[in-house]
């Protein structure tokens, strides 16, 4: 297996760069897969990239389970091996994608947490009471959780907003998420004012000489980070009743009380940058479980 040099998938991750413009997390995830492949499959053969079989790759996820690994966990493996098959095949170096006869089991897709109205009614005036004494790192936290649930963007995709990608006049932004693809999403008016609040009065004493227009930014002026990000949302949802969570909850949250409220499926589902509608649907899953739950609490004959 030695004959599988890294420089092969080292021209992969490229191309994933390049032409499917994935994010460096789902890079790394990438790599790491299959250097797991290659340094479990090396230990038993000496083939190289042209010799692959289908049950090298089986054997190899087979051991993935064995080990204990989740479902999810397996099913992403799968992923990047299949992908990784359909390039060798594309670029004349294996004969057949092999990656095209390979069955893995669906990951389980459990509901999606939901911060309850009540607990975001909280948040939100802790974050006001916060932003009214001036500190622009309060100011700019008020901002972070206003555009979350507001718009229910990625985090990464919050992060890469910058002063260009805002309509104001028109209450909108121009999201970049996945594969480099660009959505426009609106905003209402509480994130309108925490926004104008933002770029008035916080941003200015954050910005230096060196800033970008990165619409976010740390105390240094630099663009804030993802991690940065994940840590002030997480340590805001901690304090309520649901406990430890991260920012996809307010995703999650956003998306289900748009169903919640009568909006089309198809609508949310562009709003989210799904790039299918199937996995917007699981919002409408939590949107029955919690019609349900009503019923049975409310009515006499439940």
């Amino acid at each position: 297996m030695a004959k599988l040099d890294a420089h092969l998938i080292d021209r992969f991750i490229a191309y994933l760069a390049a032409a499917k413009g994935y994010s460096n997390q789902t890079q790394r995830a990438y790599r790491s897969d299959l250097i797991d492949f290659i340094q479990v499959t090396a230990a038993k053969t000496d083939k190289d990239s042209t010799e692959l079989t289908l049950d090298d790759i089986r054997d190899w996820l087979y051991a993935v389970a064995e080990a204990g690994a989740a479902k999810s966990t397996i099913a992403r493996k799968s992923a990047s091996v299949r992908s990784f098959t359909a390039w060798l095949e594309r670029q004349g170096l294996h004969e057949t994608d092999l990656g095209l006869r390979l069955r893995t089991p669906k990951s389980s897709r459990t509901l999606p947490t939901v911060i309850s109205r009540e607990a975001l009614a909280e948040i939100f005036e802790t974050l006001a009471t916060g932003a009214k004494t001036g500190e622009p790192h309060r100011i700019q936290d008020q901002l972070i959780i206003e555009l979350l649930y507001a718009t229910g963007m990625r985090v990464s995709e919050l992060a890469g907003l910058g002063l260009g990608d805002i309509d104001y006049s028109r209450r909108l932004l121009r999201v970049t998420g996945k594969g480099n693809k660009q959505r426009m999403v609106p905003y209402g008016q509480p994130a309108a004012d925490a926004m104008e609040a933002w770029i008035r009065f916080g941003r200015p004493r954050f910005q230096t000489d060196d800033s970008d227009d990165s619409l976010l930014l740390s105390a240094k002026g630099k663009p804030l980070n993802v991690r940065v990000i994940y840590s002030v949302v997480a340590n805001l949802l901690a304090t309520t009743p649901m406990g430890a969570a991260g920012p996809h909850a307010l995703r999650h949250t956003a998306a289900t009380h748009l169903l919640d409220g009568g909006a089309d499926l198809r609508a949310v589902q562009e709003l989210l940058g799904h790039a299918s509608l199937g996995t917007t649907q699981i919002y409408t899953h939590v949107s029955v479980e919690r019609l349900k739950q009503g019923y049975q609490g409310a009515h006499p004959r439940a």
